[in-house]
C-alpha cells in the first residue's frame, strides 16, 4: 500500500462526489485536502483483513474492490463491490472500533482516497453537511444489504443475476465470472449456464 502526494485529478473526483450533495467553498476544499490521504493499491492487496479494526473510510478513484468473507472450506462470499466514485468500508468495525470480520481487497490496481475515523468525526462536528452526507452513504449501504438478503431468500439465481446486471452494469463485463458468482452465491459454471440461457432467450 503506497501513500502518495494527492493528485489534482483524484482530489477533483472526490470534490465532484460531494458537489452532488452540496456546495464547497475554498476553506472546505483546503481542509478536505489536508485530511484525505491518497494511496495506490496493487491488485489482490488488502486494505482490511479480519481481526483488524477498520480505521479508514475509502473512496475509490480508479480500480475496483470487493468486500468478502470466507467459510471454513475457504470459499469466498462477496458482500459488496466498489468501483470508481464509490465508497467502501466495514462500517460496523469503523464506527464501533471492534475487530473486522471481513476482507476488503483490490480486484484491480487501484487508487483510493481515505479519511480516518478521527478526521471524519472532526469533520462531522465542524460541518453538519458532511455528517448528513456520510449518513446517506451508510443508509444506502444498509438498504443494499437488506435488498440482497431478501433477494437471496426469495429470488431465483437467474433473477439475482439480472438484478446484479441492472445494479452494476459497469461491472458485468469487467469482473471475472468467479467474482460475480461469489457475489450471487452460485458456482461460476452455473453462472455461465445462466448467461447462455439468457442469450438463447434473446
Amino acid at each position: 500500500m503506497e501513500q502518495i502526494e494527492i493528485n489534482r485529478h483524484s482530489f477533483d473526483a472526490l470534490i465532484t462526489f460531494f458537489l452532488g450533495f452540496f456546495t464547497i467553498n475554498k476553506q472546505e476544499r483546503k481542509e478536505l485536502e489536508s485530511i484525505f490521504v491518497e494511496k495506490k493499491i496493487k491488485r489482490r492487496k488488502y486494505i482490511l483483513q479480519p481481526n483488524e479494526i477498520c480505521k479508514n473510510f475509502t473512496f475509490v478513484i480508479s480500480g475496483c474492490f470487493k468486500m468478502l468473507t470466507t467459510d471454513e472450506a475457504g470459499k469466498e462470499h462477496i458482500l459488496d463491490f466498489a468501483a470508481e466514485n464509490n465508497w467502501i468500508c466495514d462500517m460496523a468495525s469503523f464506527y464501533s472500533k471492534t475487530p473486522s470480520k471481513v476482507f476488503i481487497q483490490a480486484i484491480e490496481p487501484s487508487v483510493i482516497m481515505q479519511i480516518s475515523w478521527h478526521d471524519l468525526i472532526q469533520l462531522y462536528i465542524k460541518y453538519m453537511k458532511f455528517n448528513s452526507t456520510f449518513r446517506i452513504i451508510a443508509e444506502r449501504k444498509s438498504i443494499e444489504l437488506q435488498n440482497r438478503i431478501l433477494q437471496n431468500i426469495s429470488l431465483s439465481s437467474e433473477q439475482r443475476y439480472l438484478n446484479f446486471s441492472s445494479t452494476y452494469p459497469h461491472l458485468i463485463n469487467r469482473l471475472p465470472n468467479t467474482q460475480i458468482a461469489a457475489y450471487l452465491g452460485i458456482t461460476s459454471e452455473f453462472l455461465s449456464k445462466i448467461r447462455k440461457e439468457l442469450l438463447y432467450k434473446g
